[in-house]
């Protein structure tokens, strides 16, 4: 295998598949990328078992092969070699040449018959959707997908398909995220599967903000296509809740509040918080939320801001987290919430969008 090409093009393919690499793979071979070369195109391939990822970088080519190489060590190197081509030769004995302006590294790899396959899709139907739709649908829900080991149908997120609708749902128990949107095309079936966030937060990073995305749902793999880009993940199985059963009926009585002062003054009352005094008090007024914090030994906040509300006053908690996470990612410079009572959960709701979180006793 031998091959020239620019050095910011070959950074630019590791980057890109080398976050799935495991620094503790229990096997060498997960420790290392993939590198394939036929008619003047690289490929570069990385893999968890769990999640795979490929892409592909024209090259001029020399001779074709494959090898595997160390992902960090290889990365390391690629990104301190003088700027301008870099030749790569793989020989017979798996070592591999790196050679870029007035420098040379030989680096040890592995043959590439030990590399697990990337899967392959056949006869499943291609779905596709916007990418910034795809991005914002992700970047809505995944922060309250749960991390308890235990509860393993919930470390990930719910994707379901009807139609010409692609819904996304997260939950960790406490906290419930929702979002609708459509997709370029009908599909013929009726599909449901739990991504695990890990491949959620990989797809989210290579999605942009223009262009189409496509994706394949196989039997218990869905393989992901950003332009060229492969992410191929195993789903979770299980059943997921029927997370239809808590939310709640609308309400017209609601508090109109701005996004950004909220979100403000509930990080500021969050700094007083420690793991055994989470919860942050919200005093309901007509005409102002009064938001405080006491945490015994620690200290005491109260900041009031201005708010839009013709209901009937009240006291309720909240884990600050769960609003932070939510407020921090949504562009409405106002945002109405339903305050169903003191024990009961806070709903927003905007357009094809749903968030709930539980209160906490205070």
């Amino acid at each position: 295998m031998k091959l020239k090409m620019k050095k910011d093009d070959l950074l630019a393919g590791i980057q890109t598949v080398q976050n799935v690499v495991s620094s503790k793979a229990t096997l060498p071979i997960l420790s290392n990328i993939l590198l394939e070369i036929s008619n003047n195109v690289l490929k570069l391939n990385a893999t968890d078992l769990d999640i795979g990822i490929s892409c592909e970088i024209p090259v001029e080519t020399v001779e074709e092969g494959a090898i595997t190489i160390p992902a960090k060590r290889f990365s390391d190197i690629v990104k301190e070699l003088p700027a301008g081509d870099i030749n790569i030769h793989a020989k017979k004995n798996n070592q591999i040449d790196i050679e870029g302006k007035n420098c040379r590294f030989k680096l040890n790899g592995l043959p590439k018959e030990e590399f697990p396959k990337f899967p392959e899709f056949k006869d499943n139907e291609m779905i596709r959707i916007q990418q910034a739709d795809l991005k914002e649908m992700f970047k809505l829900t995944s922060f309250a997908a749960s991390h308890e080991e235990s509860r393993y149908v919930l470390n990930g997120v719910l994707m379901e398909l009807s139609d010409n609708i692609i819904r996304i749902v997260a939950t960790d128990g406490r906290r419930l995220a929702k979002i609708e949107k459509k997709l370029i095309s009908s599909i013929k079936k009726e599909i449901s599967v739990i991504l695990p966030i890990k491949a959620v937060q990989e797809v989210n990073r290579n999605l942009k903000d223009e262009g189409e995305v496509s994706f394949i749902i196989g039997t218990n793999q869905v393989l992901f296509d950003i332009e060229g880009v492969l992410i191929a993940t195993r789903v979770i199985e299980g059943e997921f809740p029927n997370y239809n059963q808590v939310i709640p009926k609308p309400i017209k009585t609601k508090v109109t509040v701005n996004t950004k002062d909220l979100l403000y003054t509930i990080k500021r009352a969050n700094l007083l918080a420690t793991p055994d005094f989470q919860a942050v008090k919200f005093e309901i007024f007509r005409d102002k939320m009064v938001v405080s914090k006491h945490t015994p030994d620690v200290g005491e906040s109260r900041e009031e801001i201005p708010i839009d509300y013709s209901g009937a006053e009240f006291i309720v908690g909240f884990n600050p987290v769960f609003l932070i996470d939510f407020l921090k990612n949504v562009n409405n410079e106002t945002i109405g919430i339903e305050f169903l009572g003191p024990d009961k959960p806070a709903v927003i709701r905007l357009d094809d969008y749903l968030y709930l979180a539980l209160p906490m006793r205070i």
